[in-house]
């Protein structure tokens, strides 16, 4: 399994991935999960993947094939990002039909994909893809989306997050959902791959691989524990029937 966050927000997308891929206690290694499309000055696109790493490879290696092969149409050639959510819909249904001998299997080599980005002109969308194809658009009052391992994380960004969340500070949230899911889920772990983009750049860019030596990660996990450990000490006290 693996967890992978994505935020749409005023100031720009957020995007995080885990890295870990289990296959039973004895298969457990590490595969990027995030992964990065476009042309500077014109679009800018992410994929996140979570669930059977066959079905999402395929899929991620379908859309660089169009792209390389100038097929048409590609994630660099549509003209929106619905278009583009819907060419990955699409490239994912394929691929399940294809691998599944039946409708009944389809299931077993189910996934889900997120899909954000930016094409010039237009605004910044985000879009949570099923394996069925088909998806939903995050909102302003829905502003980000979660796959894979998903409870840990969750509670910090329901609390903390909405759409006029500065930057820099969804950052520091989503990183902090990644350090709550790490302690809970084995299932879950380093490297993380991080990418930022500020709203209307068009930038490409480079992103970040955060390992579990990473001291701006571990600074910000401690301060966390830290200052769990006191607000809980700083709650008020229970009453006396609570003990009766």
């Amino acid at each position: 399994m693996t967890y992978c966050v994505a935020l749409r927000l005023k100031e720009g997308l957020v995007f995080i991935s885990d890295t870990r891929t289990n296959a039973g206690v004895d298969h457990i290694s590490s595969f990027r999960k995030l992964f990065r499309f476009g042309k500077n000055d014109e679009r800018f696109m992410v994929i996140q993947t979570a669930g059977n790493l066959a079905t999402t490879q395929a899929v991620i290696a379908q859309l660089k094939h169009q792209i390389a092969a100038n097929l048409e149409p590609n994630l660099n050639t549509v003209a929106t990002m619905f278009d583009a959510a819907e060419l990955v819909g699409k490239s994912l249904r394929s691929v399940i039909k294809n691998i599944a001998d039946s409708p009944e299997q389809e299931s077993l080599y189910g996934c889900s994909i997120l899909l954000g980005g930016q094409i010039a002109g237009q605004e910044m969308e985000l879009y949570n893809i099923y394996q069925q194809g088909n998806f939903i658009k995050a909102t302003v009052e829905t502003p980000y989306f979660q796959i894979g391992e998903i409870k840990y994380g969750k509670p910090i960004m329901d609390r903390a997050l909405n759409f006029y969340t500065p930057l820099d500070q969804a950052l520091r949230c989503s990183l902090i959902s990644f350090d709550s899911t790490i302690r809970s889920n084995v299932s879950v772990g380093f490297p993380l791959d991080v990418m930022v983009y500020r709203a209307d750049s068009l930038k490409l860019p480079e992103g970040k691989r955060v390992y579990d030596n990473d001291p701006y990660f571990a600074s910000i996990s401690k301060q966390w524990s830290d200052a769990l450990k006191k607000g809980l000490q700083d709650l008020a006290q229970p009453t006396e029937e609570y003990f009766l």
